[in-house]
């Protein structure tokens, strides 16, 4: 939970993941970006942030725990800091068990975070989307969680109805796929021929699963067009995604532009007897067979209002509202 004392105010944060229950990508945009269509949702796995934070005269960042190459809390804790107009020194250690390069959005949950918690423990407000568009395409997601329609280039979101939490397999194969190099094979261009029917093909994914509020019964209309490129490079992604089916799994899909599988289950004796199951198998030894489960976007802000609660005016607000707010 969180601490106060002395001018340094601390905060130990789950930073969750996120899978993409159906995902079209449709043609390439002036701006070099790809128009897509996907639906988000926030999971139970988890990297955990601590913070330290303490007024000064000069800003000074820095981060313990796994380092990571142009980490995105280091960035959003700069853009967060610029938008306060406000110098402080501000401590990160960071625990990853969020695969990276997984399609899980470890690195965007991250900078959503830091956004969130860092105003909180500085007492001030900033509106925060604009922030989180620039660093990063699932970044404003993350502010809201649970389940939602993501169109543009992911940076605009509409929330849809709580899902079900229902329990899910994460399959880590130990690789990552570039997201950069996955595009570039779909080949999509300005002009995109097929992109009346990805567009039926995913409101018809959407009304499904408005109407059944869980994504397990909905799951044979949902796509992810980075399969079919994804699965030529790595046969044996496709070949574990078969495998997740025939072990009990009632949907199973690639996350974003992979490399992680996610099987969604019906209960959680079916998931566990199907982790135990594949664990045994050759094909998936090097892997990580992570069991998890959805989370909606009620219990989502519980959670943040939760681990931020001796720093919050009131818990019942959202965005969370800080306690040092003058």
């Amino acid at each position: 939970m969180t601490v106060a004392s002395a001018g340094v105010r601390r905060a130990r944060l789950r930073s969750l993941a996120k899978i993409n229950l159906d995902l079209r990508i449709l043609n390439k945009r002036p701006d070099g970006f790809h128009e897509l269509r996907t639906v988000f949702q926030t999971i139970s796995l988890a990297d955990t942030i601590e913070i330290e934070y303490e007024r000064a005269r000069r800003t000074e960042l820095s981060i313990g725990g796994e380092q990571i190459p142009d980490n995105l809390i280091l960035r959003a804790a700069e853009a967060a800091l610029e938008a306060m107009k406000i110098h402080a020194r501000v401590r990160f250690r960071l625990t990853k068990r969020i695969p990276m390069g997984g399609g899980l959005g470890g690195g965007s949950s991250n900078a959503a975070a830091v956004l969130m918690a860092l105003p909180v423990l500085a007492g001030r407000q900033v509106a925060l989307e604009e922030i989180a568009a620039n660093l990063g395409s699932d970044v404003p997601f993350f502010l809201h969680g649970g389940a939602a329609v993501g169109i543009g280039r992911g940076t605009e979101f509409y929330p849809l109805a709580d899902l079900k939490e229902e329990p899910i397999l994460l399959i880590a194969p130990g690789f990552p796929v570039a997201t950069g190099a996955a595009y570039a094979a779909l080949g999509r261009t300005l002009t995109f021929t097929g992109l009346s029917r990805s567009i039926n093909d995913f409101q018809a994914y959407v009304r499904a699963i408005g109407v059944a509020r869980s994504a397990g019964p909905a799951s044979a209309l949902s796509g992810n067009d980075f399969e079919a490129v994804v699965f030529r490079q790595y046969p044996q992604l496709q070949k574990m995604l078969g495998r997740l089916f025939k072990a009990g799994a009632v949907g199973a899909r690639m996350s974003g532009s992979g490399s992680t599988l996610v099987g969604i289950y019906k209960s959680p004796a079916e998931r566990d007897r199907s982790r135990v199951l594949l664990g045994r198998e050759r094909m998936f030894q090097g892997c990580r067979l992570v069991p998890a489960k959805l989370v909606n976007g009620r219990n989502y802000r519980r959670l943040w209002l939760g681990q931020l609660s001796e720093h919050l005016g009131s818990n019942d607000l959202w965005p969370p509202r800080s306690l040092y707010a003058r």
